[in-house]
Parts: structure tokens; sequence; C-alpha cells
């Protein structure tokens, strides 16, 4: 979300009104905890970052002489390092039984169905638009503008994420996100749709989260031993150093992404419905 979303989210409501010499550090504090207890604490720090640049161009053009934000160590430190994920084959297979049967509003149960499909970064898959889909050619091509790295990237679409496109589309479609938010379709899915989901279904915050789905696709792929490193790499957009490598590995992994992809969709669907039995993920054989 860019700083004036933000704003207008999280801060104008409660503080928009009032006059910058009038607003105090305990105010803003206030202000922060309600984006903090709704589980954000990445974006309560990102907040505080924005109310501080207000009030430092406040002090550089004399309009006020003391900055009353509070400091950082005020709010939870956010978690750093790796995402929570499950990675075992069964607790995946549980995982991806449990998303099926989400009761919630279709748009989030198909985001949710299409997460570990596509394990794109959370913000590329909420604010998804129709026109980056060709369901024909079976792609999703993600401008650069919408990816981390700046650099466009390409999904290949399998069976499976094209069943749940195609299921969504009918009341999505006309509209320009697949994943609208319930507030207006003027806008995409709110940052905490998922996670929120995830948490109605029983998983806590440190046992999966909606960046999770990378990680277990990361960890499953690399484990099978069927795909290049550098496939899976490119596959999760990581950041490439050398730019001509980066458009080299391009072209040169789709082919093999293609097929991983609808191999990945297959692991999941076998997974899913192994239920109790055993599955030796590398052969794909139910014992």
């Amino acid at each position: 979300m860019k700083v004036s979303g933000r704003l207008e989210k999280d801060v104008y409501p409660w503080l928009g009104s009032d006059p910058v010499t009038g607003i105090t550090g305990p105010k803003i504090l206030e202000t922060l905890r309600r984006v903090e207890q709704r589980g954000s604490v990445e974006s309560a720090h990102r907040v505080r970052q924005c109310i501080n640049s207000i009030f430092r161009y406040a002090i550089d053009t004399h309009r006020l002489k003391a900055n009353p934000r509070p400091h950082s160590d005020a709010l939870e430190r956010p978690q750093r390092g790796k995402f929570a994920s499950i990675t075992d084959p069964k607790g995946v297979g549980g995982l991806i039984r449990a998303l099926s049967s989400y009761h919630g509003s279709l748009v989030t149960k198909i985001a949710l169905q299409l997460a570990p499909l596509v394990f794109v970064r959370p913000g590329e898959l909420r604010a998804a638009e129709w026109t980056e889909f060709d369901l024909e050619v079976a792609e999703w091509r993600i401008p650069a503008a919408r990816m981390k790295g700046r650099v466009s990237h390409v999904v290949p679409l399998s069976r499976q994420a094209i069943a749940l496109l195609k299921e969504i589309h009918p009341l999505t479609g006309p509209g320009r996100f697949v994943f609208p938010s319930e507030r207006g379709r003027q806008r995409p899915m709110s940052a905490n749709t998922l996670n929120a989901a995830l948490r109605t279904l029983g998983y806590a915050r440190g046992q999966m989260t909606t960046h999770g789905f990378r990680t277990m696709a990361s960890t499953m792929l690399n484990e099978s031993g069927k795909w290049r490193h550098d496939a899976i790499e490119r596959q999760l957009a990581h950041a490439e150093r050398d730019a001509v490598r980066a458009a080299y590995n391009a072209a040169e992994y789709l082919p093999e992404r293609k097929r991983m992809m609808q191999w990945w969709g297959d692991q999941l669907d076998a997974l899913s419905n192994s239920g109790e039995k055993i599955i030796n993920f590398k052969s794909g054989f139910v014992a």
C-alpha cells in the first residue's frame, strides 16, 4: 500500500481533523495500536514512519517545534526471518483440504485456494487484475510495477489454477480486480483478509501465514529433486543481481516452470486426497 493509502486508512479517521500542533504522542500511539492490534505489526511501524515524516516536515517549515511521535520501541517488534509455514506433506494435505472447506465469501475462498498453486507474494495475489491473465495460453503476467523487484513476472497456470479462475470469473470478471475488496470493487482485497481467513480455519500466526505458501512451495519443490534450483528461484521471482542473467533465465526456464507448476498442482491434489495415507512426495505414489 502506498503512503496515501496508509494515511487514509489508518491515520486520517482519527487524526486527520486535528491541527498538527494539537496532536500528542499518546494520541499517535493510540492510533498506531489500532493497526497493531489487528495483527499488522509491520504496517504499524510503516504508519509510524509516515507520521514521523509529516512531523519532520512541519518542523522544517516552522509549523512545529518538536516531534511528538512515539519511539518505535513502544510498538511490538515485527517478526524477522522466515514466515510461518507448513512444509510436511501430511500437514500440507490437511491445509489444502481446510482451504476448500472455507465457508466465508467465495472471493476469499478462491484466493485462499489459488495462493498455494501460484505462490506469489500476498500483495501480488490480492491485487491481481483480470487483464494480466490469459487463460487460453495458461499464463499470468504480472507487470513490473507490481513486483517487488520491479521486473515483470510470468506465472504458468496449472489446470487447477485455471479452474479456480474460471469459477470466480462470473462474479468478478466484469470488474478490474480478480479479488476485489468487500467494501468496493474499485480496490483490491484488504492486506489482512487472507491471514484472517487462515485464523478462522484454526491456523495460528506462528503456524501458517499467507506468505508461508511461498516457503511451502520452495521447500517441497526443492526436496522433490525433480526441478533445477534456478527454475524454482525464477518462479519465486527472487531477485537476480545480474540483469543479463535474469533476462536469460526468464526465457531459459519457462518451459521447465510450466511443467513444474502443473506437477505442483497435481501434487497438492494428491496430498489433499491422500487423507491418512502416506505419500512419497518424490515419486508421487500413495501407499
